[in-house]
Protein backbone atom coordinates (compact mmCIF):
# COMPACT_ATOMS: atom_id res chain seq x y z
CA UNK A 1 0.00 0.00 0.00
CA UNK A 2 1.41 3.34 -0.99
CA UNK A 3 0.29 6.87 -1.60
CA UNK A 4 -1.74 8.82 0.90
CA UNK A 5 -3.33 5.69 2.42
CA UNK A 6 0.08 4.13 3.03
CA UNK A 7 1.41 7.38 4.47
CA UNK A 8 -1.61 7.69 6.78
CA UNK A 9 -1.20 4.11 7.96
CA UNK A 10 2.56 4.47 8.52
CA UNK A 11 1.98 7.67 10.49
CA UNK A 12 -0.64 5.93 12.66
CA UNK A 13 1.48 2.85 13.37
CA UNK A 14 4.46 5.03 14.26
CA UNK A 15 2.18 7.10 16.50
CA UNK A 16 1.13 3.93 18.32
CA UNK A 17 4.75 2.95 18.91
CA UNK A 18 5.52 6.51 20.04
CA UNK A 19 2.67 6.46 22.55
CA UNK A 20 4.06 3.27 24.10
CA UNK A 21 7.66 4.52 24.23
CA UNK A 22 6.60 7.95 25.50
CA UNK A 23 4.57 6.31 28.26
CA UNK A 24 7.72 4.47 29.36
CA UNK A 25 9.74 7.69 29.11
CA UNK A 26 7.08 9.53 31.12
CA UNK A 27 7.12 6.85 33.82
CA UNK A 28 10.85 7.42 34.32
CA UNK A 29 10.08 11.00 35.32
CA UNK A 30 8.38 9.74 38.47
CA UNK A 31 11.77 8.60 39.84
CA UNK A 32 14.23 10.27 37.51
CA UNK A 33 17.11 10.23 39.98
CA UNK A 34 17.07 6.43 40.07
CA UNK A 35 15.82 5.90 36.49
CA UNK A 36 18.05 8.34 34.61
CA UNK A 37 19.80 5.54 32.70
CA UNK A 38 16.45 4.18 31.51
CA UNK A 39 15.29 7.73 30.70
CA UNK A 40 18.36 8.36 28.53
CA UNK A 41 18.15 4.91 26.90
CA UNK A 42 14.50 5.32 25.93
CA UNK A 43 15.18 8.89 24.81
CA UNK A 44 17.84 7.65 22.39
CA UNK A 45 15.53 4.84 21.26
CA UNK A 46 12.88 7.45 20.47
CA UNK A 47 15.03 9.59 18.17
CA UNK A 48 14.70 7.54 14.94
CA UNK A 49 11.03 6.82 15.65
CA UNK A 50 10.31 10.53 16.17
CA UNK A 51 12.29 11.29 13.00
CA UNK A 52 10.12 8.81 11.10
CA UNK A 53 6.94 10.45 12.45
CA UNK A 54 8.22 13.91 11.47
CA UNK A 55 9.14 12.57 8.02
CA UNK A 56 5.76 10.94 7.40
CA UNK A 57 3.78 13.98 8.53
CA UNK A 58 6.17 16.30 6.70
CA UNK A 59 5.67 14.23 3.54
CA UNK A 60 1.88 14.59 3.85
CA UNK A 61 2.23 18.34 4.31
CA UNK A 62 4.59 18.65 1.35
CA UNK A 63 2.33 16.60 -0.93
CA UNK A 64 -0.75 18.58 0.16
CA UNK A 65 0.83 21.99 -0.43
CA UNK A 66 2.33 20.82 -3.75
CA UNK A 67 -1.27 20.04 -4.72
CA UNK A 68 -0.98 16.27 -5.14
CA UNK A 69 -4.55 15.21 -5.96
CA UNK A 70 -4.89 12.34 -3.47
CA UNK A 71 -3.50 14.43 -0.61
CA UNK A 72 -5.64 17.45 -1.52
CA UNK A 73 -8.68 15.14 -1.54
CA UNK A 74 -7.93 14.23 2.11
CA UNK A 75 -7.92 17.90 2.98
CA UNK A 76 -5.72 19.77 5.41
CA UNK A 77 -5.63 19.18 9.16
CA UNK A 78 -7.80 21.58 11.17
CA UNK A 79 -6.47 25.15 11.07
CA UNK A 80 -5.59 25.32 14.79
CA UNK A 81 -3.55 22.12 14.53
CA UNK A 82 -1.58 23.09 11.43
CA UNK A 83 -1.10 26.79 12.20
CA UNK A 84 -0.34 26.67 15.92
CA UNK A 85 -0.05 23.20 17.45
CA UNK A 86 2.11 21.55 14.76
CA UNK A 87 4.81 24.26 14.62
CA UNK A 88 5.02 24.39 18.44
CA UNK A 89 5.10 20.60 18.65
CA UNK A 90 7.82 20.23 16.01
CA UNK A 91 10.00 23.00 17.45
CA UNK A 92 9.63 21.85 21.05
CA UNK A 93 10.33 18.24 19.98
CA UNK A 94 13.55 19.32 18.28
CA UNK A 95 14.66 21.37 21.29
CA UNK A 96 13.69 18.62 23.74
CA UNK A 97 15.67 15.94 21.93
CA UNK A 98 18.61 18.22 21.07
CA UNK A 99 19.01 19.28 24.70
CA UNK A 100 18.61 15.67 25.85
CA UNK A 101 21.37 14.51 23.52
CA UNK A 102 23.55 17.46 24.53
CA UNK A 103 23.07 16.63 28.22
CA UNK A 104 24.12 13.05 27.54
CA UNK A 105 27.13 14.01 25.40
CA UNK A 106 28.30 16.70 27.83
CA UNK A 107 27.52 14.62 30.92
CA UNK A 108 25.55 17.42 32.54
CA UNK A 109 22.93 16.87 35.23
CA UNK A 110 22.37 20.48 36.25
CA UNK A 111 22.64 23.99 34.87
CA UNK A 112 21.17 26.05 32.04
CA UNK A 113 20.96 23.14 29.61
CA UNK A 114 18.94 21.09 32.10
CA UNK A 115 16.62 24.09 32.54
CA UNK A 116 16.17 24.38 28.77
CA UNK A 117 15.46 20.64 28.56
CA UNK A 118 12.80 20.94 31.28
CA UNK A 119 11.25 24.06 29.75
CA UNK A 120 11.05 22.47 26.31
CA UNK A 121 9.38 19.45 27.92
CA UNK A 122 6.68 21.64 29.45
CA UNK A 123 5.95 23.26 26.08
CA UNK A 124 6.16 19.89 24.31
CA UNK A 125 3.77 18.09 26.67
CA UNK A 126 1.10 20.76 26.16
CA UNK A 127 1.36 20.69 22.37
CA UNK A 128 1.63 16.88 22.30
CA UNK A 129 -1.48 16.53 24.46
CA UNK A 130 -3.56 18.64 22.06
CA UNK A 131 -2.14 16.71 19.08
CA UNK A 132 -2.83 13.28 20.63
CA UNK A 133 -6.36 14.24 21.67
CA UNK A 134 -7.11 15.47 18.15
CA UNK A 135 -5.90 12.30 16.42
CA UNK A 136 -6.52 9.54 19.00
CA UNK A 137 -10.02 8.67 17.70
CA UNK A 138 -8.57 7.73 14.27
CA UNK A 139 -5.66 5.69 15.61
CA UNK A 140 -7.31 2.30 16.37
CA UNK A 141 -8.85 2.00 12.89
CA UNK A 142 -5.59 2.83 11.16
CA UNK A 143 -3.38 0.65 13.37
CA UNK A 144 -5.65 -2.39 12.87
CA UNK A 145 -5.14 -2.24 9.12
CA UNK A 146 -2.13 -4.21 7.90
CA UNK A 147 0.82 -1.86 7.64
CA UNK A 148 4.15 -2.41 5.99
CA UNK A 149 6.55 -2.52 8.87
CA UNK A 150 9.99 -2.42 7.27
CA UNK A 151 10.53 1.32 7.72
CA UNK A 152 9.29 1.18 11.31
CA UNK A 153 11.47 -1.85 12.06
CA UNK A 154 14.49 -0.03 10.64
CA UNK A 155 13.71 3.01 12.85
CA UNK A 156 13.33 0.80 15.93
CA UNK A 157 16.57 -1.07 15.21
CA UNK A 158 18.36 2.24 14.62
CA UNK A 159 16.95 3.53 17.89
CA UNK A 160 18.01 0.38 19.75
CA UNK A 161 21.53 0.67 18.33
CA UNK A 162 21.73 4.37 19.22
CA UNK A 163 20.36 3.76 22.70
CA UNK A 164 22.79 0.89 23.29
CA UNK A 165 25.75 2.90 22.00
CA UNK A 166 24.95 5.78 24.36
CA UNK A 167 24.27 3.56 27.38
CA UNK A 168 27.74 4.12 28.90
CA UNK A 169 27.16 7.88 28.82
CA UNK A 170 23.74 7.43 30.40
CA UNK A 171 25.27 5.23 33.08
CA UNK A 172 27.87 7.93 33.85
CA UNK A 173 25.05 10.47 34.24
CA UNK A 174 23.23 8.07 36.55
CA UNK A 175 26.37 7.64 38.66
CA UNK A 176 26.79 11.42 38.87
CA UNK A 177 23.17 11.96 39.97
CA UNK A 178 23.26 9.05 42.40
CA UNK A 179 26.49 10.31 44.01
CA UNK A 180 25.04 13.85 44.16
CA UNK A 181 22.04 12.68 46.22
CA UNK A 182 23.97 10.06 48.21
CA UNK A 183 22.64 6.99 46.43
CA UNK A 184 25.85 5.75 44.84
CA UNK A 185 25.45 1.98 44.68
CA UNK A 186 29.11 1.09 44.22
Amino acid sequence: MGGSAGNEQLTAVVAGVLLLLLAIEGATLLRLESLLTVHAFVGMLLIPVVALKLASTGWRMLRYYRRSEEYVRLGPPPLLLRALVAPVLVLSTLVLFATGVALLVLGQTEGTLVGLHKASFVVWVGAAAVHVLAYAPKLPRLVRARARGLVLRVALVAGALLATATLPGADRLQDRVSAHVGLDMR
